[in-house]
């Protein structure tokens, strides 16, 4: 199982963070994105509660279901579809909360890769290029918002 922590304070403004964080069509904004998409709008929301949107990183494709959208404090998900390989039981959060310096991002992701002999080495690699890449993005958002 790959269990996934980054915490980062933003020197910026709650709404403008989440803003940002919500919107999935501007992921592909981000360094490591090739292609963002909104599959299906939200209940409420465009990005909201029951979207369903399309991640592609490199080779990986992700299709992440919101499952919990409160603004501007917290956005969860879980990954209904992956390709190369298949991923369990992912779950997403990202939860946001105002501080004196701005606004705390702390964004989790747990699952596993159940795939024969090599499912912990994916684990391993999934645990280490998330773990980039969530800071890497929180890093952008830093310099462009």
């Amino acid at each position: 199982m790959f269990d996934i922590k980054v915490e980062r304070v933003l020197k910026k403004d709650i709404n403008a963070v989440f803003e940002i964080l919500a919107d999935h069509n501007g992921y592909s904004h981000f360094r490591g994105v090739s292609q963002a998409a909104l599959l299906e709008p939200g209940k409420e929301e465009k990005n909201g509660l029951g979207a369903l949107r399309f991640i592609k990183l490199g080779a990986i494709k992700f299709h992440e279901r919101i499952s919990h959208f409160q603004r501007p404090t917290r956005l969860d998900y879980m990954v209904e579809k992956s390709n190369p390989f298949p991923m369990k039981d992912q779950i997403g959060s990202l939860r946001l909360e105002t501080v004196d310096t701005g606004t705390k991002v702390t964004w989790t992701s747990k699952g596993r890769v159940p795939v024969p002999i090599l499912g912990k080495w994916f684990e391993k690699k999934v645990q280490q290029q998330a773990t980039k890449g969530f800071n890497s993005i929180l890093k952008q958002i830093e310099r462009t918002c």
